[in-house]
């Protein structure tokens, strides 16, 4: 079942996850293509990032777009573009993934299967969006987001995985990796919605 983003604008805790859950990130390289374009979405498309982690085969964020954009369609251009760039690395002849030409047929079938007269099918369709309202729930899913790593035995404390905001949160600023990677979030300790301020403390 694909459910709708109803609030456009509002804070939404969103699943991107790539077909038949394969295991897609656990090449650096193709990790920082997520990355750089959640920096892009964010400094370009109006993209509020307040939470995010990237596992080897789906994302989760907590996310909301600036007023005068659309969330839906931000997502829409992002799941796109990284789609892109991920077959043009497998496609590379350099290209060190070991799984490359299994990855390039899996997602080939998945696109016949689609049928949307395109050529690659890398993410599943729809992001899977539940709508956050209470200081309660926002931080539910934040801790959510970052034990994420935890739960999957790859880090003992979230603050440890890479690509997660969880550092953001431990120290209140970017962390060198962050840096790195210029994918800068606003953290929930307080944010403004258009239904007013919300505080999170930590």
């Amino acid at each position: 079942m694909r459910y709708k983003i109803i609030d456009q604008k509002g804070l939404n805790f969103i699943t991107i996850t790539v077909i038949d859950w394969i295991d897609l990130f656990t090449r650096k390289a193709l990790g920082e293509i997520v990355t750089r374009n959640l920096a892009y979405s964010s400094n370009k498309k109006g993209l509020k990032i307040f939470g995010y982690v990237i596992m080897s085969s789906h994302i989760h964020l907590i996310v909301r777009a600036a007023k005068e954009q659309d969330l839906s369609a931000i997502l829409r251009d992002f799941k796109s573009y990284t789609a892109k760039q991920i077959i043009e690395f497998l496609k590379e002849k350099e290209s060190k993934e070991s799984r490359k030409e299994w990855l390039l047929s899996h997602f080939r079938n998945a696109a016949i299967v689609d049928g949307k007269n395109r050529n690659y099918k890398v993410w599943q369709n729809g992001n899977r969006p539940i709508e956050l309202y209470t200081p309660k729930v926002i931080r539910q899913k934040l801790d959510y987001i970052h034990r994420n790593p935890v739960v999957g035995g790859i880090v003992s404390l979230p603050e440890h995985y890479l690509h997660s905001s969880a550092s953001n949160y431990q120290s209140g600023h970017l962390s060198a990796s962050q840096k790195n990677n210029k994918l800068e979030i606003d953290l929930l300790e307080g944010i403004w919605n258009d239904e007013g301020f919300i505080f999170m403390g930590r």
